[in-house]
């Protein structure tokens, strides 16, 4: 028996990436899954591809859309016959600094990134409170922890999601509803929708530097930790926040040593330790 046995689950923007990965290990450990997305072609196959992992469905909503949401809720629980787990993973982003990013790139982000998740929660909620054992997990990223100034309104808008799961934690605890947040690192395949302002979304290059651990995160890595809060191991742990990084966000040190092989090295300023020469920080690999 799976550690997800007869639960069902939603996870939003689960057409690929990180939500596929989840989605489908949900479906390995016992639950029933429907995904959410923008692309009613991708997501007729990633449920396709999910099938034959388990009972699967597909729900076409864009995140940043109010009536897309609610609609996507009931349609899910309708197909689902009720809600146990709610993934909140759509995401979006933008290459820019803070200063350098226009408002409507600023609305467009933090429309799907927090309102929306916000939405699906508040849509959520009531269905996971009905057997006092539901679970909300928000994808956020180690950006929202340290902050990334390339991606700088990302980052500030993963942070917001970062206390968003605290807060939803007091509200919805006294329900019997759990709330905690995971934070993946740079992590492959990357996301989908990523790209300078004014430019159209397109994959990320995947060309990240290696966290202590030794290797670029998976998308199995973060669906790892999805299950063991989703799960009944999870029921006295909410309000809580993961990295799911590799030691990334461990220390600076190490991150600098991470980038020696490939940028070179020099020495230190005064302590005579070998430090990486300057180098274009390349975009991170956070999908949400």
């Amino acid at each position: 028996m799976g550690r997800l046995q007869g639960k069902h689950a939603l996870v939003t923007g689960g057409t690929s990436g990180i939500g596929y990965a989840i989605a489908e290990r949900f479906l390995r450990e016992g639950a029933t899954v429907v995904i959410t997305g923008r692309d009613r072609e991708l997501g007729h196959r990633a449920v396709a591809a999910l099938r034959a992992s388990g009972q699967a469905g597909f729900v076409p909503a864009d995140a940043g859309d109010p009536d897309a949401v609610a609609r996507s809720v009931d349609l899910a629980v309708r197909q689902l016959g009720g809600l146990d787990v709610l993934v909140n993973n759509a995401g979006i982003g933008t290459q820019a600094s803070l200063l350098d990013t226009p408002l409507a790139d600023y609305d467009r982000v933090m429309n799907v990134n927090v309102r929306g998740y916000l939405l699906y929660a508040q849509a959520a909620h009531p269905h996971l409170a009905r057997g006092r054992r539901g679970c909300m997990i928000h994808i956020a990223s180690d950006a929202g922890v340290w902050g990334e100034q390339s991606i700088g309104l990302y980052s500030v808008s993963k942070a917001a999601v970062v206390m968003l799961g605290k807060m939803l934690a007091l509200d919805a605890g006294q329900d019997g509803v759990r709330s905690n947040v995971l934070c993946p690192g740079d992590t492959w395949p990357g996301m989908r929708h990523m790209a300078p302002p004014g430019d159209e979304d397109r994959p990320e290059s995947g060309d990240w530097p290696v966290p202590p651990i030794g290797r670029i995160g998976q998308s199995r890595d973060v669906a790892a930790a999805a299950v063991f809060y989703a799960s009944d191991e999870a029921e006295f742990i909410t309000g809580t926040t993961l990295l799911v990084d590799g030691g990334m966000t461990a220390g600076y040190l190490q991150r600098e040593r991470s980038l020696r092989t490939e940028h070179g090295t020099e020495p230190g300023p005064t302590t005579g330790h070998t430090l990486p020469r300057p180098h274009p920080r390349p975009q991170p690999g956070h999908l949400a």
